[in-house]
């Protein structure tokens, strides 16, 4: 009981604070974005070249499924960052995406909830007009240390290769916030 007052109470305060921020969840852009991540993944020539992709051979040819449990989280993580003007894969409060991934019902290996800050699941995005340019901008790598974020979306290696379960949540905010789009990309699975 003492659980669901404080979460009622911590909903309460951030739509207040959200509000005056008009802080908007946008699904059809998450929809498009996930719908062009996973074209890109099955016909990675037709992007290649627009997409700067000069290893097409290492793009995983499996084929994402939308988890709606994924996209709640994702849309919390995305709206959580807009409304408290951050922009981290970890939050102020030192928790990460494993954190809210699995608070959010979708159950993960306990070895992958040790550390609180933990992220083996997400990319994020901030500043783009739409979800889709987000996406792209991961694959392209721009502002991407190392390709990290290609290689999550795309599963360029045996880890992310091996995730297939995927939520995006894509959020507007006209002023008030550092930046006027947050992206957030979640692609997991339960166990290894």
């Amino acid at each position: 009981m003492r659980t669901l007052i404080i979460l009622i109470s911590l909903f309460l305060f951030t739509t207040g604070n959200a509000q005056k921020k008009n802080i908007t969840v946008d699904k059809v852009q998450a929809k498009e974005a996930f719908e062009l991540l996973n074209d890109i993944r099955m016909n990675p020539k037709k992007y290649a070249k627009a997409l700067g992709i000069s290893n097409i051979s290492k793009i995983t040819g499996t084929k994402l499924i939308w988890n709606d449990t994924l996209a709640k989280v994702a849309e919390l993580r995305a709206y959580d960052m807009a409304n408290h003007n951050y922009f981290d894969h970890v939050s102020p409060k030192g928790l990460g995406p494993n954190y809210y991934i699995s608070k959010g019902g979708y159950p993960l290996n306990s070895d992958w909830l040790k550390k609180s800050a933990a992220n083996n699941f997400e990319s994020i995005a901030a500043n783009h007009p739409t979800a889709s340019d987000g996406i792209k901008a991961f694959v392209i790598g721009k502002n991407s240390p190392g390709f990290m974020h290609r290689k999550h979306v795309l599963g360029m290696d045996e880890w992310n290769g091996s995730l297939v379960d995927i939520g995006i949540g894509f959020v507007r905010v006209p002023s008030g916030a550092q930046y006027t789009t947050y992206l957030c990309v979640l692609i997991a699975k339960h166990d290894w």
